[in-house]
């Protein structure tokens, strides 16, 4: 199936387009923002979304397109692509969960294609950066013609597919804590098929004191419910305490008690429920491996 008739607009400049998008909303006109097109094109191909004008943001990525570090913080454009993330040396050395994530989303068509900004705007529970941006606690830019503000995962994620981008914002830059020291990180999930999006995930940051005890603690659950959710404090109630598998089970036990998980036809709630306890046991003892300088080989 082909989309239904539109208007294709190829702004050159940020400001540009914010103008075209304030002024179109407001005539009333159904309009949509195009970044790499990987989740949008499929849906206006299915005639799921039929948007009267596209804006094609891919003509930015002089103003959009970039990484770097910034003091602790990563500073990534939203229209940095997933290839670009994955192959970092700056993320390899500063933030490797994002490249590991980032080897695990669709194919290498997809991820050439893809952008950050635009997978934290579509917003799909199964998929891996938003994950790592509630995992990591982040933030995003979001511009419009009356200024900027920045938000967090907590507000940012509303329910599937649903985030606090209003109709006349874009997303600009999502921000990013570099690793810290003495800290390691993993994700792990599972999905039926390489490429596929996941039934659930699990990414975790460990911190280790001196004594190889537990520090601090980021913990994420990711396709298990409609958002990703942050369940650090469950983790940190153990700072001080060595990080054995059984404490790792008594967390997830816990953990899967603060989530609604999804009954689907592609999971019962329990079948997820189960695959968190799995993934997080991994996961943890990933992350803590590397806090310590043991790092497993790579998944693939």
């Amino acid at each position: 199936m082909k989309p239904a008739l539109f208007d294709y607009i190829v702004p050159a400049t940020l400001a540009e387009a914010l103008g075209l998008l304030h002024d179109l909303e407001q005539d009333g006109v159904d309009v949509k923002v195009m970044a790499g097109g990987q989740s949008l094109m499929p849906l206006m191909n299915m005639r799921l979304a039929m948007p009267a004008a596209v804006i094609d943001l891919n003509g930015l990525e002089g103003e959009l397109g970039y990484l770097y570090r910034e003091g602790d913080t990563l500073r990534i454009g939203a229209l940095t692509r997933h290839y670009q993330l994955e192959d970092s040396p700056v993320i390899a050395q500063d933030c490797p969960v994002i490249g590991e994530a980032e080897s695990l989303i669709g194919h290498p068509q997809i991820r050439s294609r893809g952008t950050i900004g635009g997978s934290l705007c579509h917003a799909d529970p199964s998929a891996e950066l938003p994950l790592i941006f509630t995992l990591l606690d982040g933030r995003v830019t979001l511009n419009s013609v009356d200024g900027e503000r920045v938000v967090g995962p907590a507000d940012f994620f509303l329910s599937y597919l649903m985030t606090q981008v209003s109709a006349t914002e874009i997303a600009t830059e999502v921000r990013l804590p570099a690793l810290p020291a003495g800290a390691g990180q993993a994700i792990e999930e599972f999905s039926p098929r390489h490429g596929d999006f996941a039934i659930a995930a699990v990414a975790c940051q460990v911190a280790l004191d001196a004594q190889g005890r537990l520090a601090a603690a980021r913990l994420a659950v990711g396709g298990a419910s409609s958002t990703p959710k942050d369940v650090s404090d469950v983790l940190n109630a153990h700072q001080g305490e060595r990080l054995t598998d059984d404490l790792a089970k008594s967390v997830l036990d816990k953990v899967t008690s603060l989530i609604d998980p999804l009954d689907d036809l592609h999971a019962t709630a329990q079948y997820r429920l189960d695959l968190v306890r799995a993934l997080g046991r991994s996961a943890i003892a990933k992350a803590s491996q590397r806090a310590r300088g043991q790092v497993p080989g790579k998944r693939r």
